[in-house]
């Protein structure tokens, strides 16, 4: 009896700390029961493949948000990462080869090119934070604007096709029978940086500085803790994910543009918020941040079934974003 009942208070307390998440949860059942497809194997690869490329771009950003922080360049970084994933996964012989003299490349390489080049302007904007004191917001929305620009240098305005098969045929492969269950293979790698992460918070020294900074920076510093160097990690690792995401969601969409990768912050910030992580420091769980996020795009999926017109998600994700952070503010008010 007595577990019964505690479980039935982890539910209830649950329920009060994350109205949205059940009231969404809620809607998109009744959805799924009053219209066809909803529950179907092609519409949960659909949620599963957009839900794991944003939980990658959301894990970068957690870091931010959790020492007060936050990335308006996350989204812009992502489009710059597939430009230039997609120009140097371009076949040899395609007629359309932004750069015809740079030789055909391995994906894997492109990759970890890509990965330094976010980790370098994840650093940036660590170094520009931590040591010139320059705030977040006003960091990271210059870097948005210059990141933006050289995105449009690299493709000179224009879009980037003609990738290789292999890089393309990775992200989209699957596991499991062709005509039954598959599990996508970019659940399996947005799982697998899931996992990396709760460990990085949870079990190792930079996590526990992390929410140290986040709860109080000053208490932290004279504690021993190396704030600038934690800061500039912490953007660093996120440059890191934005350039893992821009790699991937390129070879998925088989295209890449200069305007890839807009408005993607603002969903991974909703995503954070809605899953926990608190804009007042210190607070945010990697599970809460799948569940946001999870949430976020079932809100979208839900959206479409329903025939609302696509500009009207806008409108609505500004609305939950602004209501997910009031209810975050009060409950942090209650507690005090």
């Amino acid at each position: 009896m007595n577990e019964k009942k505690n479980f039935g208070q982890i539910v209830i307390d649950y329920a009060k700390s994350n109205p949205i998440v059940i009231l969404l949860v809620i809607v998109s059942i009744f959805v799924g029961l009053t219209t066809k497809n909803f529950f179907s194997w092609g519409n949960f690869n659909n949620l599963v493949s957009n839900t794991a490329v944003r939980f990658i771009i959301a894990l970068g950003v957690s870091g931010c948000l959790i020492t007060k922080g936050t990335d308006l360049s996350a989204g812009r970084q992502v489009g710059l990462s597939a430009c230039i994933a997609g120009i140097l996964c371009q076949r040899g012989d395609y007629s359309g080869k932004i750069f015809p003299n740079v030789p055909e490349m391995s994906i894997w390489v492109v990759l970890l090119i890509v990965i330094a080049i976010g980790a370098i302007i994840g650093i940036i904007n660590g170094l520009i934070i931590s040591r010139l004191k320059v705030p977040p917001f006003i960091t990271t929305l210059g870097t948005q604007t210059i990141v933006y620009g050289l995105a449009l240098v690299v493709t000179n305005a224009q879009p980037v096709g003609g990738f290789q098969s292999a890089y393309t045929s990775f992200v989209a492969g699957k596991f499991g029978s062709a005509n039954g269950f598959q599990i996508p293979y970019l659940l399996i790698i947005a799982l697998l940086f899931g996992l990396f992460f709760w460990v990085l918070y949870n079990q190792m020294r930079h996590g526990k500085y992390m929410y140290a900074i986040g709860g109080n920076e000053i208490a932290a510093e004279v504690s021993g803790v190396n704030t600038k160097k934690t800061i500039t990690l912490i953007y660093m690792t996120a440059g890191i994910m934005y350039a893992v995401a821009g790699w991937l969601v390129a070879a998925k969409s088989g295209g890449a543009s200069s305007a890839m990768g807009q408005g993607y912050e603002l969903e991974a910030i909703a995503g954070c918020t809605i899953g926990g992580i608190s804009t007042t420091g210190g607070i945010g769980t990697v599970s809460g941040v799948l569940v946001g996020v999870l949430v976020f795009e079932l809100l979208k999926i839900v959206l479409q079934f329903l025939g609302v017109n696509p500009y009207y998600n806008f409108i609505v994700q500004g609305i939950v974003i602004v209501v997910a952070v009031a209810l975050d503010i009060r409950k942090n008010i209650k507690k005090k």
